[in-house]
């Protein structure tokens, strides 16, 4: 039986990492092969572009070219290791994925939701994941979390108060407008909270079992 994906979305600081990792935990727990992975990356050439993508100034790139470079990464994370993975029955958890283009290069960066809707029909035709989990916070709140980390911020969170802002917003637009595929989880909730939110939805979506 082919396997499950479930991407994570949502703004800087949300809890997608610990998050994914719990859920890792308990599927691995009902006896499945879950597979993490992130965007940009999991691959070799994907993550080349990572490094890329998420260093130097805020201005390094335009929004359109951020989105050609997420695409090319995004085609070989898909061909090299999402698809194989799935195909053999296992549940890949991916921390980001194309919604997330969506909202930063297009809702953020201004590149309009048409231009972006027709990269990913010409990169990946209608390949999406079967659930989306989007961690909903206080854009505040997750910086002043990535900041209490101690890394070295990325380029993405150097953009100011209004860029995350906006991004909270396009993620929301995400869930209303694909009701079907994806789910808003309150990431102010503690950890135990929202992985109990999001088992309920992977329960009721993909698999009673799970």
């Amino acid at each position: 039986m082919r396997g499950r994906f479930i991407s994570l979305e949502g703004g800087e600081g949300a809890g997608k990492t610990t998050l994914i990792q719990r859920l890792q935990a308990h599927l691995e727990g009902k006896g499945l092969e879950v597979i993490i992975t992130r965007e940009p990356g999991g691959t070799p050439g994907a993550e080349m572009l990572r490094e890329i993508l998420l260093t130097g100034s805020t201005d390094r790139w335009s929004a359109i070219t951020e989105a050609l470079l997420m695409y090319a990464a995004r085609v070989d994370h898909v061909e090299r290791l999402i698809q194989p993975a799935l195909e053999r029955g296992a549940w890949v958890l991916s921390d980001r994925f194309a919604d997330s283009t969506t909202a930063y290069q297009g809702a953020a960066g201004g590149v309009s939701l048409e231009r972006i809707k027709a990269l990913h029909h010409a990169a990946l035709g209608d390949f999406h994941p079967d659930l989306t989990l989007i961690l909903d916070l206080d854009p505040l709140v997750g910086l002043r979390r990535t900041v209490e980390r101690g890394e070295d911020p990325t380029r993405f969170e150097l953009h100011d108060t209004d860029f995350h802002a906006r991004l909270r917003q396009a993620f929301l637009d995400i869930a209303n407008a694909d009701t079907q595929r994806c789910a808003v989880l309150n990431a102010e909730n503690s950890p135990d909270e929202v992985l109990a939110a999001a088992l309920r939805e992977i329960r009721t979506r993909l698999d009673r079992a799970a």
